[in-house]
């Protein structure tokens, strides 16, 4: 069985520390094995038609918010990581009520995470391919993407066949990301974490994409997920974040009281990305 994406270029560049690889060759071999990937993610996320990943965005958006200048709405995603700090110091800080309006009504998540989602300028979203990756070789078969933001991720792990479920505060996220699994055609079931809670042991999979970053009590957060897993199942998720001006929301940096937490109810670490981003996956080994 091959490794994940992470583990196999780490081999690659090993290879060349060891000279048995020029960097040329290595670099063919990334590039090789980040459009791999990058197939998968745009194959799922296509939508009527062979369309670029921007042109598709900016229809999906187009057909949300009944807009059709799309000089417009691509001005709105260029310019939604801006807007979205100025919002953030409008709206009150790190008071809780504050953060959760923030990303309950604000669309601004909706234009910068789908503008993100192209992979225009950053590959890390192919981070949900490797989970796909991960989740198939496991046998898993029911999913939660718990902070599921515009919904890709459920969208990939759902072309893939399994059952899927998304989880966020954010009504506007949610209704967004409903109808474009709807638009595809896609079964899967939403929960609104504002007045709803997770369903016990359901899943044998879970993805945290930088989510942890943005928690008012990430530890909290932790009994949540743990609760929702099965016996035996797998969190995939990026624990880890660095100060960013550009982003005043990630408003947590020391995960090691995350990390305890994770250990004290029985979730262990059985695989980290040393490579590309910094992703864990953690197993469930006490029963629910």
């Amino acid at each position: 069985m091959n490794a994940l994406l992470p583990d196999r270029l780490k081999d690659v560049w090993r290879s060349v520390e060891q000279q048995q690889l020029t960097v040329e060759a290595a670099t063919r071999q990334q590039e090789r094995l980040m459009d791999e990937h990058r197939a998968v993610w745009e194959e799922a996320l296509r939508l009527d038609g062979r369309t670029s990943p921007e042109e598709r965005t900016l229809d999906e958006l187009a057909a949300h918010f009944g807009g059709s200048d799309r000089a417009e709405l691509e001005r709105r995603c260029t310019e939604a990581t801006r807007r979205l700090k100025a919002d953030w110091h409008e709206g009150g800080g790190n008071e809780r009520q504050a953060i959760e309006r923030f990303y309950d009504e604000n669309e601004g998540h909706i234009f910068d995470l789908m503008w993100w989602h192209t992979l225009r300028d950053d590959l890390s979203p192919l981070a949900y391919v490797v989970a796909l990756e991960f989740a198939r070789r496991h046998g898993c078969r029911d999913y939660l993407d718990f902070g599921s933001g515009v919904g890709s991720g459920a969208i990939l792990f759902a072309r893939h066949g399994l059952g899927v479920t998304l989880a966020d505060i954010s009504s506007t996220l949610l209704q967004f990301a409903r109808d474009r699994l709807t638009r595809r055609r896609l079964p899967a079931t939403f929960i609104d974490l504002k007045t709803s809670a997770l369903p016990t042991a359901a899943f044998d999979m879970i993805t945290a994409m930088d989510v942890f970053e943005h928690l008012t009590d990430p530890v909290a957060t932790v009994d949540q997920l743990a609760a929702a897993l099965r016996g035996g199942g797998y969190i995939f998720g990026r624990f880890a974040a660095e100060p960013d001006e550009d982003r005043p929301q990630h408003i947590v940096f020391d995960f090691a009281p995350t990390l305890a937490r994770f250990a004290a109810l029985g979730l262990v670490e059985i695989w980290r990305d040393e490579w590309l981003w910094g992703h864990q996956v953690f197993q469930k080994t006490r029963p629910p």
